[in-house]
């Protein structure tokens, strides 16, 4: 049933994003596994990203964040993904994506990364290590500071580790959790999005 509703988003979307790669992860960067489309769909459906809104997604992958989230919410969307070979999936994909015109995507790595100052909101889903998310959160807090705005962080299925560094970062500030252990047998505390805002 899942796996079905996987395609089915994939087809209508235009793009191919299913299945895990882990050719090319280490202890710092982890395997590429794709969002589900069913939580991507509650976080589309939480009203908190529009079409005003600037999407990063950090270890975007074949780009699935993007096209789901630009096309059902018509915000902008900006991937950014290290692996030469796993970006140019993103790239074939936004060749044909249905959402390919609010769609970009970025070779680099995270913590290289200088964050757009139209940025909004940073999609995470487990993509590297914490050592390399504090980087990325120092990145990110040099774009606040350069253009004061609200920037609001998404972690899907945040580790034990992401979440002490989180809770303990002075510059952010718990906003809201999405639950989603009900896709999932509602066993697992750890299917959902936390959210934070950068203050």
């Amino acid at each position: 049933m899942m796996d079905q509703m996987e395609l089915q988003w994939d087809k209508l979307l235009k793009i191919k994003t299913t299945g895990r790669d882990d050719s090319h992860s280490d202890q710092y960067r982890y395997p590429y596994e794709p969002t589900p489309y069913c939580v991507l769909e509650r976080l589309a459906n939480s009203g908190l990203i529009g079409k005003k809104n600037v999407v990063l997604d950090y270890g975007t992958g074949k780009g699935r964040v993007c096209f789901f989230l630009s096309y059902q919410t018509r915000c902008r969307s900006i991937g950014i993904e290290y692996e030469e070979r796993i970006f140019s999936g993103a790239e074939e994909n936004r060749n044909h994506a249905v959402s390919a015109g609010r769609t970009s995507f970025v070779m680099s790595s995270a913590e290289n990364y200088s964050v757009p100052v139209e940025v909004d909101c940073c999609y995470f889903f487990n993509p590297f290590s914490v050592e390399i998310l504090r980087k990325v959160l120092a990145k990110i807090y040099d774009s606040f500071y350069e253009h004061s705005r609200e920037i609001r962080l998404f972690f899907y299925y945040p580790s034990d580790e992401y979440v002490s560094e989180l809770m303990t970062q002075e510059q952010l500030l718990f906003f809201d959790e999405i639950d989603c252990r009900d896709f999932f047998g509602g066993k697992d505390s750890r299917e959902k999005i936390l959210i934070f805002k950068v203050v």
